[in-house]
């Protein structure tokens, strides 16, 4: 037997080598042709689904339009209107004033509040019925602000009873500026009779009267209490919110920019009596929180130093409606039951406070309410009246 030359070893080699390159070559085309058919496949299907989404997505276009049609085809419901062609958006109870300050809060961040424009008087108008007062609330109340409990409810009362939906109407876009830049600045309350604690009442409000200050914009919040069997409002209340820098819109209507600046004053100018005061309080944290827990009013500058700071106060200011309720405590039993009390709020009380007040009755029945400073009386931080309709 013979051995093969080195020649015929080498060829041999090489043959099988060929065969082995050919055998991978075909393998490796069945495996790219193997991987172009699944990537089609699957091509194929997300180009089904994209389809069907597509449809989908048309589909329900159609049938919200479809929807939207047939919406405004059937009759609206009856709305409630006020004094004019004010239509009031009937809600099922008293807003939760913690929400509503969440949106404020919120709604005051960069890039997702929005921004408001001053073009017109809001149109936004709210009203709840069957609206009765808890106790317990009425009581906490009294007891934060030192007025008397009773069966009649304080002058004051209704203001944080219908506090939440005066906040409602501020976070609502058609307030012309947000109502983290809303300073109240005065208060009239009317009442015809007293309010009692057993009444079942129906409570409104709307905002109005958008006018230049030298400092901004005003806007009257308009809150109206009528109990039950009455045929007209019984309470009203003005509040006056000033919005800081606030400025009309370029395409704002002539009928609101040719409206003449307000002062904001409700009162004659307020001078500092010769007699020593009727009486003083001190105010710490813990009144102010007894105020906060009762009114549910969580702004950031009455129960934070550091909130307030943000808004330029150098600790936690006190309610400026606390002031108003707590100075009529030492004229309960003397005051009108029709009276029409208005407040200018002045100079913040920053806690802790001594402050002292003055009160002088007229001859027409009527009281001039001073708040001062104690240790420095020329610091005016309320002005007030009551006065007998």
């Amino acid at each position: 037997m013979s051995e093969k030359s080195p020649k015929d070893t080498a060829e041999d080699l090489k043959k099988k080598a060929e065969e082995i390159a050919d055998k991978i070559e075909d393998k490796v085309e069945d495996a790219f042709d193997d991987a172009k058919d699944a990537i089609e496949e699957l091509a194929d299907k997300v180009e089904d689904k994209v389809e069907d989404a597509v449809e989908d997505v048309q589909d329900k276009a159609k049938e919200t339009k479809a929807a939207k049609a047939t919406k405004a085809e059937a009759p609206k419901a009856e709305p409630v209107k006020a004094t004019g062609e004010r239509e009031f958006e009937k809600l099922k109870q008293i807003p939760d004033l913690s929400a509503i300050t969440r949106k404020v809060f919120f709604g005051a961040l960069p890039g997702i509040g929005g921004s408001r424009e001053a073009k017109q008087d809001p149109t936004s108008a709210i009203q709840v019925d069957g609206v009765r007062v808890d106790k317990q609330n009425l009581a906490e109340y009294t007891q934060a602000t030192g007025l008397r409990l009773s069966n009649e409810l304080p002058p004051t009362y209704f203001f944080v009873l219908g506090f939440p939906l005066t906040m409602e109407l501020l976070s609502r876009p058609d307030f012309p500026y947000p109502a983290m830049g809303a300073v109240h600045i005065s208060n009239v309350i009317e009442q015809t009779r007293p309010l009692t604690v057993d009444e079942t009442f129906s409570v409104r409000a709307y905002a109005t009267n958008v006018r230049p200050h030298r400092r901004g914009l005003l806007v009257d919040v308009i809150t109206e209490v009528t109990p039950d069997g009455e045929p007209a409002p019984v309470w009203k209340q003005t509040s006056s919110f000033l919005g800081m820098g606030a400025k009309f819109s370029k395409s704002a209507d002539v009928s609101v920019t040719t409206r003449a600046e307000d002062s904001g004053k409700v009162l004659p100018p307020a001078v500092l009596p010769e007699f020593k005061p009727n009486a003083r309080f001190r105010w710490t944290r813990s009144d102010v929180n007894a105020y906060v827990k009762a009114s549910n009013d969580h702004n950031p500058i009455h129960t934070s130093n550091i909130g307030a700071k943000l808004f330029g106060f150098p600790a936690v200011i006190a309610h400026g409606m606390l002031s108003a309720a707590s100075v009529l405590a030492p004229l309960e039993g003397k005051l009108p039951p029709a009276l029409r009390y208005s407040v200018e709020f002045v100079k913040p009380v920053v806690i802790p406070a001594s402050v002292a007040l003055w009160t002088t009755k007229q001859a027409d029945g009527s009281y001039d309410i001073q708040l001062r400073n104690s240790s420095r009386p020329e610091k005016l931080h309320l002005n007030g009246e009551v006065a007998p309709l």
